[in-house]
C-alpha cells in the first residue's frame, strides 16, 4: 500500500475508532497494523493525532513587561548605540542628557514612552539589549619601550594625590600598528583627570619627545583646570629632557608634580588604562595608521566633537571603596556622571570656569557630535 492509500485510509477509520468501544477499537488498531505495517504506539498516536488538545503556553511569572515594544526599545538601541554602546548604569544616567535631544533627529517621542525610558532600570536595560549587545574580542600590541636614561631623576609616585580635586592626571600613549611594530605609524596620547575623568585624546606620529611635548602643551591649553600632577609610565616619549624642562622651567605657581609609575604595574596607571580601550580602541579599532597624513584629521576629530561628547554626555563611574574578602575583591563604585558634572560640582574650579562649562554644554547636541563624528571617521579610514 502507497503512502497515498494509506493516509486516505486512515482518515476513514480514525473518526469511527474514535466513537468505537473498548473491543472494537482493538480490532480496528490490529487491522490498521496489519495492514500498514505500523507499530501499534506509533498507530495509536496517528488515530488520536486531530483529537488532541494543545497544552496552553504557561503564562510567564511576573508582571506583564511594558518595555517590550518598539516604540521604547527603538530609542534605546539608539541611544545605547549613539553613546558607544556604555553599560546599563551609565546609559541610566545618559538617558535624561540625551533625551530631549532625540526628536531634532529621529522624531517626536511621546510623554508616556519619555516616562517609561526616565523610570527603566538598568537590569531591564541589559535584558532588552541583550540580543543586540556587540562582542569585542580583538587585542592590541604594547609599545611601550623602557627609558632608562632619566629614571633617576623622575620619581615613582609612592604617596597618594590629593585627588578630590582636579588637576592630577595621568598619561599614556596607544599604538595604531596593526600586528607589527615595525616602521612608522600614529600613536595616540591620552591625558586623564583623575578625580573628574576629563580625558583628552591627541594623535602623533611616531613617539618623538618633541611631538609629544608639543600635543600636551596644547591638551594643557585646552584643559578647563589647572595642571598640578603629571604621572606617566616609563616610555621614552614620557621619560626625555624635554618633558622634564616643559614643567620645570615655569613660574612656581604653575609647577607640576612630574612622577612615573613603576615597571611592568600597568594598574599604576588604571585610571588611563582604562581610557585607552573606552575612547582609543572603541574609535579606531586595531588597524595600522602608517600615513601621517592622519594625524592633523585625527586632531581635529580628537580635539573638537569626541572630546566634547565624552566629557559632556557620557557618564562614567569612579571606584570608591575596594575590600579584598579571602581570594575575592569586593569593590563598590558611586553613582555614574559626566566629567563635566563632576567639574560643576567641585569647589576648586572657579566660578568663571564653570559659567565658561554651562555656556558650551548648551551649545552642545550629542545627536549632531556623533553624526559629526561617524563622518570624520569616514574621513580617516581612507586612508588607513
Amino acid at each position: 500500500m502507497g503512502r497515498k492509500e494509506r493516509k486516505v485510509y486512515l482518515n476513514q477509520i480514525r473518526l469511527r475508532y474514535r466513537k468505537a468501544g473498548r473491543k472494537l477499537k482493538t480490532k480496528i488498531l490490529d487491522e490498521f497494523c496489519a495492514v500498514c505495517g505500523y507499530q501499534r504506539k506509533y498507530a495509536i498516536n496517528l488515530l488520536w493525532e486531530p483529537f488532541r488538545r494543545s497544552k496552553p503556553k504557561a503564562r510567564p511569572r511576573g508582571c506583564k513587561s511594558i518595555y517590550k515594544i518598539e516604540s521604547v526599545l527603538n530609542p534605546l538601541k539608539t541611544i545605547w548605540l549613539a553613546t558607544n554602546q556604555i553599560c546599563s548604569k551609565k546609559l541610566k544616567v545618559a538617558l535624561p542628557l540625551w533625551l530631549p535631544f532625540y526628536a531634532n533627529g529621529y522624531g517626536d517621542l511621546s510623554s508616556d514612552v519619555v516616562n517609561k525610558l526616565l523610570k527603566i532600570s538598568p537590569a531591564t536595560i541589559d535584558r532588552l539589549l541583550k540580543p543586540i549587545k556587540a562582542k569585542y574580542k580583538s587585542k592590541g600590541l604594547c609599545g611601550t619601550k623602557p627609558g632608562s636614561l632619566l629614571k633617576n631623576q623622575i620619581p615613582i609616585r609612592t604617596d597618594n594625590w590629593d585627588i578630590d580635586k582636579p588637576g592630577f592626571c595621568e598619561a599614556d600613549t596607544v599604538a595604531h600598528c596593526g600586528n607589527s611594530l615595525s616602521g612608522d605609524f600614529v600613536w595616540s596620547l591620552t591625558l586623564t583627570d583623575i578625580y573628574s575623568g576629563w580625558t583628552e585624546n591627541r594623535a602623533l606620529w611616531g613617539k618623538g619627545a618633541d611631538g609629544t611635548v608639543e600635543q600636551i602643551k596644547n591638551i594643557e591649553q585646552n584643559l578647563p583646570f589647572k595642571l598640578l600632577g603629571f604621572d606617566c609610565d616609563n616610555g621614552t616619549e614620557f621619560l626625555n629632557y624635554h618633558l622634564i624642562r616643559y614643567f620645570s622651567n615655569r613660574p612656581k605657581e604653575l609647577m607640576v608634580q612630574f612622577t612615573r609609575s613603576r615597571p611592568y604595574h600597568k594598574n599604576d596607571n588604571a585610571h588611563v588604562e582604562q581610557k585607552n580601550w573606552t575612547h582609543v580602541r572603541q574609535l579606531l579599532g586595531y588597524d595600522r595608521f602608517a600615513n601621517a597624513v592622519l594625524v592633523p584629521l585625527m586632531n581635529d576629530l580628537y580635539g573638537n566633537e569626541y572630546c566634547l561628547l565624552q566629557n559632556y554626555f557620557l557618564p562614567a563611574m569612579k571606584l570608591v571603596s575596594k575590600e579584598r574578602i579571602n581570594s575575592k575583591y569586593r569593590k563598590k563604585y558611586d553613582v555614574p556622571k559626566t566629567p563635566y558634572h563632576r567639574l560643576l560640582e567641585s569647589e576648586y574650579i572657579t566660578s568663571e570656569a564653570k559659567e565658561k562649562l554651562m555656556r558650551t554644554y548648551k551649545q552642545l547636541n550629542p545627536f549632531t557630535l556623533k553624526n559629526n563624528i561617524e563622518s570624520k571617521l569616514k574621513g580617516i579610514f581612507k586612508y588607513v
